[in-house]
């Protein structure tokens, strides 16, 4: 069963008439990415943020429905009801996998966090 990453790649090559090589032209990334992203039903990981910039840039779509349906490849349900939402697709994906991690978990995130802030804020 495809996933919405797949669906809106194969719509909007269908509707151009463009082929993996095409998308990956225009986008700057290389046709093998393409090829995966297009045909893998499950991501084992969210793709790099540039990857999905160049693959919004070639399907001249904006950024952030892109990221979304890449972190649902991924296995990150976003439920607009219940992540907040914010103007950074990238927040949205790190809210929503926060929320499925068990409460020891996200005290080690909390901390994790605090941490890299603190060290921030000391340089």
């Amino acid at each position: 069963m495809p996933n919405t990453l797949q669906d809106i790649i194969k719509t909007k090559l269908d509707q151009k008439g463009w082929s993996y090589n095409d998308l990956a032209r225009r986008g700057g990334i290389s046709r093998s990415t393409v090829h995966h992203l297009a045909t893998s039903p499950h991501l084992a990981q969210i793709p790099q943020h540039t990857t999905l910039e160049g693959l919004a840039r070639g399907l001249g779509i904006p950024l952030a429905p892109l990221t979304r349906a890449a972190a649902q490849a991924a296995g990150i349900p976003l439920h607009p009801e219940t992540t907040p939402h914010t103007t950074d697709p990238d927040m949205d994906i790190l809210i929503a996998a926060v929320h499925q991690l068990a409460p020891t978990d996200r005290r080690h995130v909390t901390a994790l966090v605090e941490s890299l802030l603190h060290t921030h804020n000391t340089t």
